[in-house]
C-alpha cells in the first residue's frame, strides 16, 4: 500500500469527490446569483400597465427606458417601495422593489385624477 491514510479519513480519496461537488454547487450558485441580478435589474410591466400603455398609444424610446432604469435605482437608494414616476407627458406607477411599472397614464388621463398608495414622487427630465 502506498496511500497514505490519515487521521479521521476512512477513505483516502473521499476528499477530492467532496471538492469537486462543492466547487460544482458554487458554479450552480454564480449562474443562480447571475440570473437574479439580471431579473432584478431588467424593468417590467405588469399585464395592467402593458394594456394601458397600448390603449392610450404611450410609447417608450430605449433612452427614455434608460432613464427610467436610472430613477428606480436611485428611487431604491433612498428607500422608496412605490413611485410615481413623471417622464415627458406620462406618469407612471412603479414598484421598486420589483422594478415593475403598474400603470401608465397620458397627460389626459393625468388630470383631476389622484395617486394614491405611493411613497415617493420623481420627475425625470
Amino acid at each position: 500500500m502506498s496511500e497514505r491514510i490519515t487521521v479521521g479519513s476512512l477513505y483516502p480519496n473521499a476528499a477530492a469527490t467532496i471538492r469537486s461537488r462543492a466547487a460544482g454547487d458554487r458554479q450552480e450558485q454564480s449562474a443562480a446569483s447571475f440570473d437574479t441580478i439580471l431579473k432584478k435589474q431588467s424593468l417590467r410591466f405588469s399585464h395592467h400597465a402593458e394594456e394601458r400603455l397600448r390603449q392610450r398609444g404611450i410609447h417608450f424610446k430605449p433612452e427614455q427606458l434608460a432613464k427610467l432604469n436610472h430613477a428606480i435605482d436611485k428611487a431604491a437608494t433612498k428607500g422608496a417601495k412605490d413611485s410615481l414616476m413623471l417622464i415627458n407627458d406620462t406618469a407612471l406607477i412603479v414598484n421598486i422593489k420589483n422594478r415593475t411599472v403598474v400603470t401608465a397614464m397620458d397627460q389626459a388621463s393625468m388630470k383631476d385624477n389622484v395617486f394614491t398608495q405611493i411613497d415617493s414622487a420623481m420627475i425625470i427630465s
